[in-house]
């Protein structure tokens, strides 16, 4: 496949509270584009404050895709996110226009990017639950410790509270004989069929970042997350928001064992740490360009060096 044969996707991407939003809307306009979300939280139903969910008002009529779409029991992977968004960035590309993907979920982005093949055929549900069951019983950490013995290369790649990748990691690694890492070396021979220009937002002083994270949490609280986050404690939803900073941190509230104040200072620790989670993890993809933002930038300034970083990357 030549490089005028390959799909144009434009990605953006960055920590949690850094404008991927507004970004990705105004260069949807901009390009007649469409945005597709790369977040593994908002593609659930009845999370929309805690994952940040672009409003109706914020889309500004950009057709948006993969959000809200998936019930919050129901089981999904990394693999059919790829699957999914390559569904739908074909049908955008048919129509003749730009996808954009916008998101924070970093695995998601590069799985889908790199054309990450992912192979069924070594699951094991019988040594996935027994693994389940391990890390219920000792811990995250443990669990990961377990895989760090076996594949060091993969445990690196992978934090200890994503529970889920680790088990798969292990799963693997047991069932196959072969490590994770080289599994997933393996899957990267296919070659990708996008051609890709990844943006990546950033403050240069980490305090207006986590500035903003702190005025973000106050605003979802305005817009109701208690009463959200109660709703899916209620109804049995947590299984599935555990996952989703916002939700977990106030079950003391719910169950009288802490004061409001002090749960939603909680969320905002979680996220800034959620948000130098992803910084770790995006500055190791060499692919990014980094626009590094400040108090005194706005979106018309963001936009204009993001439309010269496009026009380097030459993917138009």
């Amino acid at each position: 496949m030549t490089t005028d044969e390959k799909i144009p996707v434009l990605a953006i991407v960055g920590p949690t509270a850094s404008g991927k939003t507004a970004l990705g809307v105004s260069l949807a306009e901009y390009y007649n584009g469409e945005v597709v979300s790369v977040d593994s939280m908002q593609i659930y139903k009845g999370m929309d404050i805690a994952t940040a969910k672009p409003t109706l008002e914020e889309m500004k009529n950009v057709p948006h895709h993969l959000i809200g779409f998936l019930d919050m029991n129901d089981s999904f992977s990394v693999a059919d996110y790829v699957k999914l968004a390559g569904d739908v960035i074909r049908d955008i590309h048919k129509r003749n226009k730009l996808s954009i993907i916008v998101g924070g979920t970093g695995l998601y982005v590069s799985s889908l990017l790199e054309n990450i093949r992912f192979s069924e055929s070594h699951t094991n549900p019988k040594l996935r639950n027994e693994l389940m069951a391990f890390a219920n019983e000792n811990g995250a950490n443990a669990l990961h410790e377990k895989l760090r013995s076996i594949d060091p290369e993969a445990a690196e790649g992978i934090h200890p509270n994503n529970i889920v990748r680790v088990v798969r990691a292990l799963e693997v690694c047991i069932d196959t004989g072969e490590k994770f890492s080289i599994h997933k070396a393996k899957s990267k021979l296919v070659e990708t069929p996008y051609k890709s220009c990844i943006i990546g937002l950033n403050y240069a002083n980490r305090d207006d970042l986590y500035d903003r994270i702190n005025i973000r949490v106050d605003k979802m609280v305005e817009m109701g997350l208690v009463d959200e986050a109660y709703q899916v404690w209620k109804n049995g939803g947590m299984k599935t928001a555990s996952n989703a900073i916002g939700y977990k941190e106030l079950i003391p509230y719910f169950e009288k064992k802490s004061e409001l104040d002090a749960c939603i200072d909680e969320i905002k620790h979680q996220t800034r740490h959620y948000a130098k989670r992803q910084l770790t993890w995006f500055r190791k993809n060499e692919h990014i360009s980094w626009i590094i933002l400040d108090k005194t930038d706005n979106l018309k300034k963001i936009q204009e060096k993001s439309l010269k970083v496009i026009a380097k990357s030459k993917i138009l």
